[in-house]
């Protein structure tokens, strides 16, 4: 076995070995190494800061005189000092690892992983994702590539007067804005959640028996999976499949698989462009293309039929979710968490009003995150949860500013347009300023709602949008429109950020018909 493979081999995190949580340790490496390693990871923050200052180093040094012929000699024997350092350093770091029983093993396994193209042997590890072999390629899969007709968000005209916003917009949300919307994407952030990263994901693991796999995209990003496979249980939950996006700071090593694991579901989670294991960045195109090849790859590889899956996406994990059931609307159901209706709407009032114009240009045209658009390319069960207590997506933690109310409203307004005219929608928006808990139906009330529809969809077929209501007074329609908000919508007593409960996890609720079944 080379040494080159020691030194230049990927950071070694932990060995599973199935011993319970509390007794699990990160691999600790030995002085030697842990020495070398110190020293590179100095030199390597030194470069990043360099890189960002270096017009200020370069200014500095001109004006000192640096760049002028007799000092030549100081600047080489400057740089050849460090290329002595980190050549020195990088020796340490394989000495050390070469002394290393865990880290030998790990080698070998990752010879044995590239021999055979197979992710199985590092199983036993987590390593540095950079070095997994991928496990899937969508370029490679069988069948076409799924290629909407339609794409979310309005392409404004430009011309000569709108160019300096349009360049100030681009260059926004290319430098800082991203990071905003996507703040789980910054590396700072996730070099200081990489401890809590590596325990969750070795609960997963060992707890779980999950299996981690790398998923390459249409457009070369590899996305960081991991698959719980409950299908041997016998629950009956293991047989679907819930696919889990998370919101702008999820990972899910720490975010919503717990929830359909808990209720023996089958589970796989992935992590957005840019987040810990996952290359690229969270743009909206990288980020579809993501959920595309998860959704591909649980078909594909997996062995699940696209109508044994259920979406589900927490905060603007939505907008992924959204994406994949409307190219994929055969799935089972989606299922909405703490979701909003438009990105453009949070980030208006987080930001000064004078640049109200450069936000908008900027979100239209560069992360259009527009869930109300997109759930009308989805025609299929769909649930949303509203956190009462949300912070993130409402104002002040005021219910009846909560995003996620004009998201349900949008969802019922485009599939029942005659019973969510301006009367029901404006009575609609009151019943929402308040918990849901607040209003009921009896059994008998909504024996008769489920009765009109499944009459109506028998008859005339179950497309949307559905035009039942045409004909009925504002009485029905008001009973019409209570029934069908409790079934699409469900309120949890909570902040944002609070793992979902299993008793609020539920299938979507859909028309019970047997005949005259249609999808459009």
């Amino acid at each position: 076995m080379s040494f080159y493979n020691y030194i230049f081999g990927p950071k070694l995190y932990m060995e599973y070995k199935g011993v319970p949580e509390p007794q699990r340790k990160m691999y600790e490496p030995g002085a030697v190494e842990k020495f070398g390693e110190q020293i590179l990871s100095t030199l390597s923050v030194v470069w990043s800061v360099s890189y960002y200052t270096s017009p200020l180093i370069f200014t500095f040094l001109y004006r000192r005189g640096y760049f002028v012929a007799d000092s030549i000699p100081t600047l080489a024997k400057f740089t050849t000092s460090v290329g002595l350092i980190v050549i020195i350093s990088l020796f340490m770091r394989g000495v050390g690892r070469r002394q290393s029983k865990a880290y030998t093993n790990m080698v070998n396994a990752l010879m044995q992983a590239k021999t055979n193209k197979s992710s199985e042997p590092l199983r036993r590890f987590d390593i540095d994702f950079s070095a997994w072999p991928v496990d899937f390629d969508v370029k490679a899969a069988a069948g076409d590539l799924k290629k909407p007709t339609n794409t979310v968000g309005r392409r404004e005209g430009l011309s000569i007067a709108t160019i300096p916003c349009e360049f100030i917009a681009y260059l926004a949300i290319n430098t800082f804005g991203l990071s905003m919307i996507y703040p789980g994407s910054v590396k700072i952030l996730q070099k200081f959640m990489r401890p809590m990263l590596i325990a969750g994901r070795a609960k997963l693991i060992e707890d779980d028996n999950g299996i981690r796999y790398k998923v390459k995209t249409i457009d070369s990003n590899e996305i960081d999976t991991l698959f719980v496979d409950n299908r041997s249980d016998n629950v009956g939950n293991g047989k679907t499949l819930v696919i889990c996006s998370e919101g702008n700071a999820g990972f899910y090593e720490v975010g919503i698989m717990g929830t359909p694991i808990a209720l023996k579901y089958s589970v796989l989670g992935w992590n957005h462009p840019g987040f810990a294991g996952s290359t690229g960045s969270p743009h909206p195109e990288q980020d579809k293309n993501a959920i595309d090849a998860v959704v591909r790859f649980a078909n594909n590889q997996l062995g699940f039929a696209i109508e044994d899956i259920i979406l589900y996406g927490w905060s603007i994990g939505g907008f992924s979710t959204l994406w994949a059931a409307s190219i994929y609307p055969e799935v089972k159901g989606v299922i909405l968490d703490a979701t909003f209706d438009d990105v453009l709407y949070l980030a208006t009032p987080r930001m000064p009003q004078s640049l109200g114009g450069i936000v908008r240009v900027a979100i239209r045209k560069h992360c259009n995150l527009n869930n109300a658009e997109l759930a009308m390319k989805y025609n299929g069960p769909i649930m949303m949860i509203r956190r009462t207590e949300d912070e993130i997506i409402a104002e002040d933690n005021r219910i009846d500013t909560n995003r996620g109310n004009y998201l349900t409203m949008g969802v019922l307004r485009y599939r029942y347009p005659n019973l969510f005219t301006a009367s029901q929608l404006s009575r609609t928006k009151g019943l929402l300023s308040k918990p849901l808990e607040t209003y009921s139906y009896t059994v008998a009330e909504e024996k008769l709602c489920m009765s009109r529809l499944i009459t109506y969809a028998s008859d005339e077929g179950k497309a949307f949008p559905m035009l039942i209501g045409a004909d009925y007074n504002d009485e029905v329609r008001n009973q019409m429109a209570l029934f069908l908000l409790r079934k699409h919508l469900r309120d949890y007593n909570s902040t944002h950020c609070t793992q979902l409960p299993g008793e609020f996890f539920n299938i979507p609720w859909d028309i019970p018909i047997e005949h005259g079944f249609v999808f459009t």
